[in-house]
């Protein structure tokens, strides 16, 4: 890999992320997709390496309202939060009786580790669905840059039904014998390679801050500053009460040597 050129990191550039009819739309992602496909076709030379992560669930999972019942039989609504002591109290528990225990300390976990609180989200990536592939603004310009004999690095992330994967480094809370819930260090790794590391998809206040935040864990303080936060290629879920989350990560990461460009800025 040549140390002069970039490495791109996509976080979840999916349908159901990026479509008004997706299953959980970010408000401007299509239009992200359509800058950053853009981007890629007039700079393929300019890119090493590109790495999409893809969510990927089923609909039994710990994030999705089936999971979760009240006293009344019913299932949250999206964006509900739930905290260790809803779970204490009754307020919520384990539709499956036998999955109460995990649910408890997993909540617990999550509090304790100081990661998000578990938020509960349509059912959305699921696997095989048309929400869980790339956006069409986007998907013809990875296969343009394959064709200059290059290979995009698909990683999937979230298929454990037991845990959040926000980041696609690493699940929220592990599962023991799990290793893709564990730190992707291959995914580390190759990153590290690249001269500056372009960071783009969505969303920004979820996966692209839980993902960059762990990856930076891994980097030295030097190594942050290659971190090329893509402005206009990534957008905010903005979650009722969890605005502020967009803008602590950018503030968090420029504060440790991230930059900040746009597509059509950073080749130039």
């Amino acid at each position: 890999m040549s140390s002069n050129k970039a490495v791109l990191l996509v976080i979840d550039p999916q349908v159901d992320f990026c479509d008004p009819k997706g299953n959980l739309y970010v408000n401007g992602a299509e239009k992200d997709m359509d800058r950053l496909g853009t981007m890629i076709r007039d700079n393929v030379n300019m890119i090493d390496a590109i790495n999409v992560t893809l969510d990927s669930h089923q609909t039994v999972h710990i994030a999705h309202p089936i999971w979760w019942t009240n006293s009344k039989a019913e299932h949250p609504s999206p964006f509900t939060v739930i905290t260790s002591a809803d779970v204490a109290n009754g307020t919520w528990r384990a539709t499956n009786p036998l999955m109460q225990e995990w649910s408890k300390d997993y909540v617990k976990n999550l509090e304790d580790n100081k990661r998000y609180a578990l938020c509960i989200w349509n059912p959305h990536c699921l696997i095989g669905s048309v929400g869980a592939t790339v956006h069409p603004d986007l998907y013809p310009a990875l296969l343009e840059w394959e064709g200059k004999f290059k290979k995009v690095n698909f990683v999937p992330k979230g298929s454990n039904f037991k845990t959040e994967h926000y980041s696609a480094v690493k699940a929220d809370v592990e599962v023991s014998g799990d290793p893709t819930t564990m730190l992707n260090t291959q995914l580390i790794d190759m990153l590290k390679r690249g001269h500056d590391i372009l960071i783009s998809g969505e969303a920004l206040d979820f996966c692209i801050a839980n993902t960059i935040r762990d990856i930076a864990n891994e980097f030295s303080d030097e190594e942050v500053k290659r971190f090329v936060l893509l402005e206009d290629a990534c957008s905010c879920v903005n979650a009722p009460g969890l605005e502020h989350l967009g803008p602590d990560f950018i503030k968090d990461m420029t504060a440790r040597g991230m930059r900040v460009s746009k597509t059509t800025e950073y080749f130039k």
